[in-house]
């Protein structure tokens, strides 16, 4: 088993950083030398292998909610795939070498993380991670978090229950894919109804094929993209 002296970590990585808030094709850079992150007692440090961009990225780099953001200048990103390369004392869940994957932080309006997910590493609770499973790469585990957690939440405060159906506008898309899934898979749904685009999905629901997690190129969810070494 891997320990956390066998591991070469730098002392600077690189990063997106934006240090003023405003448009990110403006203000977003590459910056080549970012401090590793400290980890707390309960965090692990998680060398990224791929990083997912979602809307609030962008409202958020756009002063949404600026008012409950943290200081710039931030690394934007909240879901992450990556391997565990350091663990806090307090930390029992993983270990060094373990693969995972989740969304790193845990309120997104309300002081989310300076150091996000746009990095070589990032530091992060373990209680928000979860190890990728086997049949995902880094980049469809990196892709899922943020929006699945998004298509749940949205189901359990429509009070959806079994037995019931559901109507999905926009059910090709990121969170409405997989409100697709879980309405059947998790929910018990018996039919659930879709609105999806383009046509090749529409024949697929026609034919009652259930667009499941564990056949991930079946569906399309949020941008990933592959972090370099």
């Amino acid at each position: 088993m891997a320990s956390d002296s066998d591991v070469t970590i730098p002392s600077k990585i690189k990063a997106w950083v934006y240090a003023e808030r405003g448009n990110p094709v403006d203000v977003l850079k590459l910056v080549p030398d970012v401090g590793v992150p400290e980890i707390k007692e309960d965090q692990v440090l998680v060398k990224a292998v791929a990083a997912a961009l979602n809307p609030v990225d962008f409202k958020r780099a756009l002063g949404f909610f600026k008012h409950t953001d943290s200081l710039p200048p931030i690394v934007p990103g909240y879901d992450v795939a990556g391997v565990v390369v350091k663990v806090g004392d307090q930390a029992k869940k993983f270990k060094v070498g373990d693969e995972v994957y989740g969304d790193i932080i845990e309120k997104a309006v309300d002081h989310p993380k300076q150091h996000g997910t746009l990095a070589e590493y990032t530091a992060v609770e373990e209680r928000l991670l979860a190890l990728k499973p086997k049949n995902l790469s880094f980049v469809e585990a990196a892709s899922l978090p943020l929006a699945i957690e998004t298509a749940y939440e949205g189901l359990e405060r429509a009070g959806f229950s079994p037995g019931k159906s559901i109507l999905v506008l926009g059910g090709a898309g990121g969170v409405g894919s997989l409100v697709i899934q879980l309405a059947k898979e998790v929910f018990a749904s018996l039919k659930p109804l879709r609105f999806p685009w383009p046509l090749k999905l529409l024949m697929k629901a026609s034919r009652g094929l259930a667009f499941r997690l564990a056949n991930p190129s079946s569906f399309w969810v949020a941008p990933a993209v592959s972090v370099p070494s």
